[in-house]
């Protein structure tokens, strides 16, 4: 790299632009997004039943059905990041917590880890959704959600990812 400026930020992403040489001695830039890494939970009860967010994603300007899914703050762990989203979210709270890796959505120009966890033994509360956010909690078979990521019906990448894995893990 020959220089780097940063172009853009805010609470949730900084854009930068990167002076490069190329392996073949060409200069060239790359613009670089980073965002605040998150978690996403496959919520999946004793019913075979997951538990899916749908909710107005403004960057494909459409609704989405997704993961349960968020940020992470300053300072937190994945794990304690995905079980305060899940309480947030949804209200519910598991015993039970599997790791199922991370994902990088776009190695290209996004730097935006998203860490997946499958939460099961749930129990039931009461959620608290952020000031802003209109979510829809959609209870459905975690069979049908897999047909789902097949069909392109879900294109979240974490959520495709994690369904998947999850139904790996459970033997599905």
């Amino acid at each position: 790299m020959i220089k780097s400026s940063l172009i853009y930020k805010n609470p949730w992403i900084s854009l930068r632009e990167d002076e490069v040489i190329f392996p073949k001695g060409k200069k060239g830039i790359f613009g670089v997004v980073t965002m605040k890494p998150g978690s996403s939970i496959v919520a999946i009860d004793d019913e075979m039943q997951i538990y899916l967010i749908k909710e107005y994603k403004y960057g494909v300007k459409r609704e989405s059905l997704e993961l349960i899914s968020g940020a992470i703050d300053l300072g937190e762990t994945p794990l304690a990041a995905a079980k305060r989203e899940l309480k947030e979210e949804t209200g519910l709270t598991a015993r039970k917590w599997t790791k199922l890796g991370c994902v990088d959505p776009f190695t290209t120009i996004i730097n935006s880890p998203n860490h997946i966890f499958l939460a099961q033994n749930l129990k039931a509360g009461s959620a608290q959704p952020e000031d802003g956010e209109v979510l829809i909690l959609v209870r459905m078979k975690f069979t049908d959600s897999i047909s789902m990521v097949m069909k392109g019906q879900i294109t979240h990448a974490a959520s495709c990812v994690g369904i998947l894995k999850a139904a790996k893990i459970i033997g599905i």
